[in-house]
């Protein structure tokens, strides 16, 4: 029987993957170029024929390695396109699942039939530069070059209050949502080592299979976990290899088109992966104002709404791919999507979390690599060839901006979505009229501790960062330089043991 599709269907039918090596000797390529390499292998993968040149919008994922003015200029001029939207991201690490989702309801909508979507950074090459006293000789545009439509939220992630307390750094953000996530759990500090390495290991294994990985040697949980000469603390509770590896020369190309576009294109059905469905929302902004340090209601819902608006459950998912910074943003998002089955401290299910499934294809940001914003254009790159060979399978990526703080949800397979077109939803205003907790920055006197930290340099512990409650249930932050407040934050649970702040921020145990 002949398949009757929308011709308006949005399908994912190229995908590209490069990963180059300066560290062990070959050519540096800057990233726009790693971009259109990328995009290349995107248009050939297709088997389809001008894909590239009939692009109605070229859109790039921002750059931190290199900047330019108008990188989707640079790209669309060297694939032959003439686009009528040239677009950049912000920074934040959802936007390429942000970009993807909008791009399916464009096409859906009639708005465009063919979109592209690339990201590179060159990161560890620059390091290599700057460490021999180098600037290489890349791509510097013109200051007349008119610039980029711009996707997503400008906005600074911290307040002013929070980033004179140190709430700033993603690496010494989340270490507080796994250690609010331990108590939740009602796990101890051991357990909670163990859990960590175990579920690191697994991605650590998939990476291992992957071929554009930047690590693929494996890692047992003890080298993860274990502080060692080459895995040092960064803030506690992670090591150096719990935490993503931005240090990596990567690049992505995705083409979207419609089916009418596809078939024009010559592309192969087999090379067809539908979009069924993709949601996005946004906790609340200021991780001071949030009801909890371990949940995300903006990735809750969202989640609820791309599976139904999908037709699927998280028992009928087969494949996922989970943003994985950090193992909090991963535990949690599998908590919130309900691919965890178990969530307790016995080691159950896969990566020792109690989840039915594998949580990644790529083998995450530590491991496969973490591209800065890109991420998550690998794994949906990945997902779709995963896909390719078990067809009629349902794929789950999800995109990860900030402190947990913005989320893209998208639901994709080989077989067409059952609802006979492509549906997009924003649930936003439910995410706001969740409840809220105030700050108080002011408050002197007792409090109770809610989460905590150490932070390290390589010469050793800095100083605790913590996350209090007042008597009237608002939050506030504190710092500790003690030595013994400092090591009590990883022997003894200190999470809802009562202390004192004083009016600079200082904090000891009552």
């Amino acid at each position: 029987m002949t398949e009757q599709l929308d011709p308006r269907l949005p399908v994912i039918v190229g995908v590209g993957q490069i990963t180059v090596r300066p560290d062990r000797g070959e050519e540096s390529l800057e990233p726009v170029a790693l971009m259109v390499e990328a995009l290349r292998r995107a248009e050939l993968d297709s088997g389809g024929t001008g894909l590239l040149a009939a692009a109605d919008a070229v859109r790039t994922v921002s750059q931190l390695s290199w900047r330019y003015r108008n990188a989707a200029a640079l790209v669309a001029e060297r694939i032959g396109a003439q686009p009528v939207e040239l677009a950049t991201s912000v920074m934040g690490g959802n936007l390429a699942g942000v970009m993807v989702a909008r791009a399916a309801a464009q096409i859906q909508a009639g708005e465009a039939d063919v979109i592209v979507l690339c990201g590179g950074e060159a990161t560890r090459s620059m390091s290599m530069f700057r460490a021999a006293g180098e600037r290489p000789d890349w791509t510097m545009q013109d200051d007349a070059t008119p610039p980029p439509t711009m996707i997503g939220d400008e906005r600074p992630l911290a307040s002013e209050v929070e980033s004179a307390r140190g709430v700033v750094m993603p690496v010494h953000i989340y270490p507080l949502f796994e250690n609010a996530l331990r108590a939740r759990l009602g796990i101890t500090i051991d357990q909670q080592r163990a859990r960590l390495g175990r579920l690191w290991s697994a991605f650590a294994e998939v990476a291992a299979s992957n071929p554009e990985a930047w690590i693929r040697s494996g890692f047992s949980a003890e080298e993860i976990a274990e502080v060692a000469d080459d895995n040092r603390m960064i803030s506690y509770p992670y090591t150096k290899r719990l935490c993503s590896n931005n240090q990596v020369d990567q690049g992505s190309g995705l083409i979207i088109t419609s089916v009418a576009a596809a078939q024009a294109a010559g592309v192969p059905r087999d090379r067809w992966v539908f979009l069924h469905a993709g949601a996005e929302a946004v906790d609340h902004w200021n991780v001071s104002n949030r009801a909890d340090l371990c949940s995300s209601p903006a990735l809750r819902l969202a989640g609820r709404d791309a599976f139904a608006l999908a037709g699927v459950t998280p028992d009928a998912i087969d494949h996922v791919d989970l943003y994985s910074c950090f193992p909090a943003a991963v535990q949690i998002g599998a908590i919130e999507l309900g691919l965890v089955e178990r969530a307790d401290a016995n080691g159950t299910g896969w990566g020792g979390i109690g989840a039915r499934l594998p949580l990644t294809v790529t083998g995450g940001m530590s491991f496969a690599g973490g591209p800065w914003n890109d991420y998550t254009s690998h794994g949906l790159a990945t997902m779709v060839e995963v896909l390719r060979g078990d067809p009629g399978s349902i794929g789950v990526c999800t995109a990860n901006g900030g402190y947990t703080t913005e989320h893209a949800v998208i639901v994709l397979s080989t077989a067409a979505p059952t609802a006979g077109s492509y549906r997009y939803s924003e649930p936003q205003a439910e995410v706001d009229a969740l409840p809220r907790v105030e700050l108080d920055d002011a408050w002197v006197g007792g409090v109770t501790i809610e989460s905590a930290t150490v932070v390290h340099e390589r010469t050793g512990p800095t100083h605790a960062l913590v996350a209090a409650r007042t008597p009237s249930g608002d939050r506030t932050w504190c710092q500790s330089n003690d030595p013994g407040f400092m090591e009590a934050v990883a022997t003894t649970e200190l999470i809802g043991r009562a202390a004192m702040r004083s009016a600079d921020g200082g904090v000891v145990l009552a």
